[in-house]
């Protein structure tokens, strides 16, 4: 009886989610969710850090954290049917807690500020001009989005790993020096190769090496047996710490210790509609919007979910999901948030339908009750962080969709990754090929090339790179 009843609640799970029909099963979509949720649950820890210099309670921010990505990862996975996370975005809670701190405005304005570009994005999603806008790309300019997504992780997998570490605190003082001898020596760079003698850095080198060997073998579940066998041998080798308090958190222990009445609610809209804080909405909209697009376009790329024309398939609903869940954030106390580009490690497992999406959501609800446990597990960045590393080097392949016979698709395209990667910022990268494109174009006597939303996209970008609070 058992079983019969377990066959038919896959059955059922497949005829919702139309597993079978997107070529996968329960089991990997499982699998795949699971994937995600270890690359990406370090937000529970470093979301609330970062928040807390706007001056927003870290308990508090904690749950509001979690309860947000439960609420945008089940609803992605129930009405948009996608394997695709939705989280606080890591830049724009930067920019909120740093970007606006010399405006000398209270947190409370800041989710105001979160909430009204929420609202934003959900009545553009709902007349379909946020997909209009989205399908008025190049394909080789979605190409670029990919690559240049592929690149930023890879980045900040070697960097939180200290594969790859700062030279000097800030910019290099001159490019062009000479030694003792007045020979031309080389400039300092604002990075360098880590300390490969750290134990940390060694080990993140051999979860690397283990995660593509078998991604090679094409061995189901490569990343999560590499970010698991490494967590494993890294605690073997001393380079981890037991938590302090084991056992689950009763709801009566969570309340106490993580209460959210602090934040909740306390948004002040209001004070947001003035015309002097129109660079603060055009920076979070743009920021968010541009964020989200990347991040379908890159991931739907890694998992070959693109139509023929380089299109993300009903892409107004993960949009509609992307901008409820940023009203949903605001509302709880925390930032902006969105499609998170880590679930390109579950995709690349092989997940392609909302059930991975619901795993992910499952998961950070259970992590509410296991916060003592889960914290340290969020230290271990030499096992997750080569998992992005590993994720980078699989979507690097959509290079080979742009037209690099072009020098108007080819310029854009190398500007878009060039400025992701060079100003450590996804948006700063689309915002600067989405200028040049159209004005490529242009220039060159082919504007009769560009979509109408192209032309529009440019002047937004255009605009805030003018007008907005670029960082």
């Amino acid at each position: 009886m058992a079983e019969v009843k377990a066959s038919s609640s896959i059955g059922f799970l497949d005829r919702f989610f139309k597993i079978s029909e997107r070529g996968s099963d329960v089991q990997t979509e499982i699998l795949g969710g699971v994937t995600t949720f270890v690359t990406m649950a370090y937000i529970i820890v470093v979301n609330p850090a970062i928040l807390s210099f706007a001056g927003i309670p870290v308990g508090a921010s904690t749950v509001a954290t979690i309860l947000t990505a439960v609420f945008g990862c089940f609803l992605m996975g129930i009405y948009a049917n996608r394997p695709i996370a939705v989280a606080p975005y890591m830049g724009e809670n930067a920019f909120i807690a740093f970007g606006m701190a010399a405006l000398g405005i209270g947190w409370q304005l800041r989710l105001g500020a979160v909430f009204i570009g929420g609202l934003m994005f959900l009545a553009m999603s709902l007349v379909g001009l946020r997909s209009w806008l989205a399908n008025s790309i190049s394909t080789s300019m979605k190409a670029s989005f990919a690559v240049g997504i592929g690149l930023f992780l890879t980045l900040v997998g070697m960097y939180e790993t200290g594969l790859v570490t700062s030279f000097v605190t800030g910019m290099p003082s001159g490019t062009m020096s000479v030694d003792a001898a007045g020979l031309l020596k080389a400039p300092d760079a604002p990075l360098k190769i880590g300390n490969l003698h750290d134990p940390q850095v060694l080990l993140a080198i051999f979860g690397f090496l283990l995660m593509t060997t078998l991604l090679s073998r094409r061995v189901h579940g490569a990343i999560l047996i590499g970010i698991v066998v490494t967590a494993l041998l890294g605690y073997a080798c001393g380079q981890g710490y037991i938590p302090e308090k084991w056992g689950v958190l009763s709801l009566t222990a969570l309340a106490q210790d993580y209460d959210l009445s602090p934040i909740f609610l306390k948004l002040d809209i209001a004070g947001v509609l003035k015309l002097s804080f129109m660079p603060i909405l055009l920076t979070l909209f743009l920021m968010g919007f541009l964020d989200t697009l990347g991040t379908l376009v890159g991931v739907g790329s890694a998992g070959k979910m693109l139509d023929e024309n380089g299109n993300f398939p009903e892409i107004e609903k993960p949009m509609t999901v992307d901008a409820c869940s940023c009203i949903f954030s605001a509302l709880l106390g925390s930032s902006t948030s969105g499609a998170y580009i880590e679930s390109a490690a579950g995709i690349k497992e092989g997940a392609r339908t909302g059930l991975a999406a619901l795993v992910i959501a499952l998961l950070f609800a259970l992590s509410l009750f296991f916060l003592p446990i889960i914290e340290p597990l969020q230290h271990l960045r030499y096992a997750y962080c080569p998992a992005l590393m590993a994720v980078g080097v699989l979507m690097l392949s959509s290079v080979r969709n742009v037209d690099l016979d072009d020098l108007t698709e080819t310029v854009p395209a190398f500007m878009t990754i060039a400025m992701m990667l060079f100003t450590y910022n996804i948006a700063n990268g689309l915002t600067a090929g989405l200028v040049l494109y159209p004005s490529l174009k242009i220039l060159t006597g082919r504007a009769k090339e560009l979509h109408p939303g192209a032309i529009v996209l440019g002047i937004m970008c255009l605009i805030y790179f003018v007008f907005g609070i670029p960082h």
